[in-house]
């Protein structure tokens, strides 16, 4: 049956046009599974949400295709030498959308900056990203106060820090830090998830929750290209939201969607053979772009007071689970080679503070000697675990189930939709679970803040409940060094120490791998897989 499954496939892709879909108009199109919670970027808390309010909205700043900071809605900036006062000099000329094209457009100022970032943090609001700013903004307790952000005109904004933080610039490039129109949220009372009015390449013309979302260009969008051409290229975006990923497919190779993000295993021996190259008769049909990826793709224990009677309370038993999976087969059978499995720390390579040992090589002897240590020889007590996922890792945690199995542990796998399992997770209700951290912004202290005891979870990205005053005391080091490679060993520092007591088993550094219809051009690709839209041509 696969067989005869292929075979339509693969003639479908054959005589299939790569014409792009909407024609007349140029209309980027993809398709989102997961769906779009809200259209808020205080509730940009996935890359899904994230994807469409980049798109929506701009930050101060933003990063390039290199992950370098670069101007937007600030034009320039300076930092005191103390690290405690940011200046941004904001452009004079972005309007906030109207959906309206005959309603006057609204001048973006320094007083709807100083409101969003603090938006960012009241607790009104209960925004997953009051992280970021939490406890990093002069008297930030204090919501709204006239202290840690200052407009000091309508161009220019002060933003005082509560202590030294080298990676404060790129934090502000997190969708989070977009700014919203303060007269939207205070004069209109309409709440931004369903009317984001931002100043982005693209607004929104329409949403119908788990059917479709539409953008439309924005015309009085401030950025160009090299050559003075208004921003952005296409005339709008349409994205949908269908769960089946074959039915997705089918409909990418019959020319209906321009980009498919990942690669998922009900297609994936369609497109890669299996030493983990892209098929000869793909090659002619669609572009494949790929490169490194900031995501680490790990299995999370809760170790928060609720759950200290789980075998997972006991540090030998989750050494042991990490020991006992042989990540280089997983990634070998299940993708196709796609991804690093010489894990360490939770930091991936290609960003400075990376440790360099290697943590939990594949060693199943080494799971049972520490099973045995944990009062569980070969497995004999152990009550089953249940591991819960979301669909699209079935088969990584089936795998990681049959690994454990040959150690004497038995898992039971618990599939859940993706917003219910985040929910639980974030709640404190999912004992063992599979999760993955994409950068927000290019530094390693992004991923430090999963073990930084601050931000437990519902509140911040701990979703484990780890904690640890030296790896808090080493992170906070390292945040305050001036010198960039003294900061980076202290994250390395950090990392290294985490590991040792095990809140996360690191299963795979990732790769972006996309499929690109023929007809887009100028699509750019970047380390946190961002879909940026501006420049694209079709």
């Amino acid at each position: 049956m696969r067989h005869i499954l292929k075979l339509l496939i693969l003639i479908l892709l054959i005589s299939c046009e790569s014409k792009p879909p909407n024609q007349g108009k140029k209309i980027f199109t993809y398709n989102q599974e997961s769906g779009i919670s809200s259209l808020d970027p205080a509730f940009a808390r996935d890359q899904a949400n994230s994807w469409v309010i980049n798109m929506l909205f701009n930050g101060l700043v933003s990063l390039d295709s290199n992950l370098k900071v670069i101007p937007a809605i600030a034009k320039s900036w300076t930092i005191s030498e103390d690290g405690l006062t940011y200046v941004f000099n904001l452009r004079t000329d972005i309007s906030f959308h109207s959906r309206d094209n005959h309603e006057q457009k609204r001048k973006l100022t320094a007083s709807d900056v100083k409101f969003s970032l603090l938006r960012l943090i009241d607790k009104d609001v209960a925004s997953p990203g009051a992280w970021v700013l939490n406890d990093k903004l002069l008297d930030s307790t204090k919501n709204q106060n006239n202290y840690s952000i200052i407009a000091l005109n309508d161009s220019v904004v002060e933003i005082l820090l509560k202590k030294p933080y080298s990676p404060f610039l790129q934090l502000l490039t997190m969708p989070y830090c977009s700014i919203v129109s303060e007269e939207l949220v205070n004069k209109t009372g309409k709440g931004v998830r369903d009317n984001p009015i931002g100043t982005g390449p693209f607004k929104l013309r329409s949403w119908i929750e788990g059917e479709t979302l539409i953008l439309e260009k924005n015309e009085s969008y401030f950025e160009k290209t090299k050559d003075g051409a208004s921003l952005p290229l296409l005339d709008g975006v349409k994205i949908d939201f269908n769960s089946d990923k074959q039915t997705v497919f089918l409909k990418f190779l019959q020319g209906k969607y321009h980009v498919i993000s990942g690669l998922d295993p009900s297609f994936k021996d369609l497109v890669m053979d299996k030493f983990g190259n892209i098929r000869d008769d793909i090659k002619t049909k669609m572009n494949v772009q790929t490169g490194p990826y900031l995501n680490t793709e790990y299995l999370g224990f809760q170790l928060s007071d609720a759950h200290l009677k789980s075998p997972f309370d006991k540090l030998e038993v989750r050494q042991a689970i990490s020991y006992a999976i042989n990540r280089d087969q997983m990634i070998r059978y299940l993708r196709s080679g796609l991804g690093n499995t010489h894990v360490s720390g939770l930091i991936p390579l290609g960003l400075p503070g990376h440790v360099n040992t290697e943590f939990y090589a594949y060693n199943p002897e080494k799971a049972r000697i520490l099973l045995k240590n944990a009062g569980f020889t070969n497995g004999k007590g152990m009550p089953e675990i249940t591991l819960q996922t979301n669909p699209s890792y079935l088969d990584l945690c089936t795998y990681v189930q049959e690994n454990l199995k040959q150690v004497g542990i038995r898992v039971k796998i618990d599939v859940l939709p993706g917003p219910t399992l985040r929910q639980l997770i974030s709640k404190q209700e999912s004992a063992f679970f599979r999760g993955s951290w994409i950068a927000d912004y290019a530094d390693a202290e992004n991923y430090l803040s999963l073990f930084y005891s601050p931000n437990h979870a519902p509140n911040g990205p701990n979703y484990t409940h780890f904690n640890s005053k030296v790896v808090d005391h080493t992170i906070e080091l390292a945040n305050k060094a001036i010198k960039d490679n003294d900061r980076f060993e202290q994250y390395s520092k950090a990392d290294s120490i985490a590991m040792l007591s095990c809140p996360v088993v690191v299963l795979f550094y990732d790769k972006v791998f996309r499929l690109v219809n023929p007809a887009v051009k100028d699509l750019p690709i970047n380390a946190i897989n961002m879909l940026d839209l501006k420049r694209v041509r079709l």
